[in-house]
């Protein structure tokens, strides 16, 4: 395979730079004012408007998306440079994500075999598992995520550790809500089993939908 150009990040390097200016003394002063906990609707948006690029935009969309998602990257590290108690910056950042990225890939980086891409994920569960010293496989998962992203996160750690065939859907006794409950996991299940990602094939379905009423408005 041949090898990429090696990009000059001088791009990066200016960015890094318009945002230095725009905290600094005499900066923008709603970026002064920001904070972690201000900025996290704009993380969730940006993430969401990339998401809408990729399955839907064109490639000046998708670069800008980009764009915007990375903002959100060097925003906060440029906040987290100015704490006085553990700072860090944009180069720590990478920096840690670049020793992970080698850890987590010892088929790479190392001598360990991983015959296809279910091997790579089912590795990185235990390595990351190990690192942060978790009990189970399914820790970490995060509760905000949406109630059907989760579950089909859930669903797949479950299923590379070899935990769904004996675990399975769920019962609940959740007379209001239970039964339809029951039925969305087994569908997420499902859907996992085939290699599908319920979160996208609901959005393609749901935007399929949303025109077909939209049409009929008309």
């Amino acid at each position: 395979m041949t090898a990429l150009p090696r990009p000059s990040l001088e791009g990066v390097a200016e960015l890094v730079a318009v945002m230095d200016r725009l905290r600094s003394p005499g900066g923008c002063p709603w970026d002064r004012e920001q904070t972690h906990e201000s900025l996290l609707p704009y993380v969730v948006e940006e993430a969401h408007e990339l998401v809408e690029a990729v399955e839907t935009g064109s490639r000046e969309d998708l670069l800008e998306e980009l764009g915007d998602v990375l903002l959100q990257v060097v925003f906060h590290a440029r906040l987290a440079q100015e704490d006085a108690a553990a700072p860090f910056d944009l180069d720590d950042v990478a920096r840690r994500t670049a020793a992970k990225l080698v850890s987590r890939h010892p088929h790479v980086f190392g001598d360990v075999h991983a015959p296809d891409a279910e091997a790579v994920k089912a590795r990185w569960d235990e390595l990351k598992k190990a690192e942060k010293g978790r009990a189970s496989a399914l820790d970490g998962v995060p509760p905000g995520l949406g109630a059907l992203a989760r579950a089909a996160k859930l669903a797949g750690r479950a299923r590379r550790a070899g935990l769904l065939p004996e675990t399975g859907p769920v019962e609940t006794d959740d007379a209001e809500s239970g039964d339809v409950g029951a039925r969305l996991l087994a569908l997420v299940l499902e859907a996992g089993a085939a290699g599908v990602d319920p979160e996208a094939a609901l959005r393609r379905a749901t935007r399929a939908w949303e025109a077909e009423l939209r049409a009929a408005e008309r």
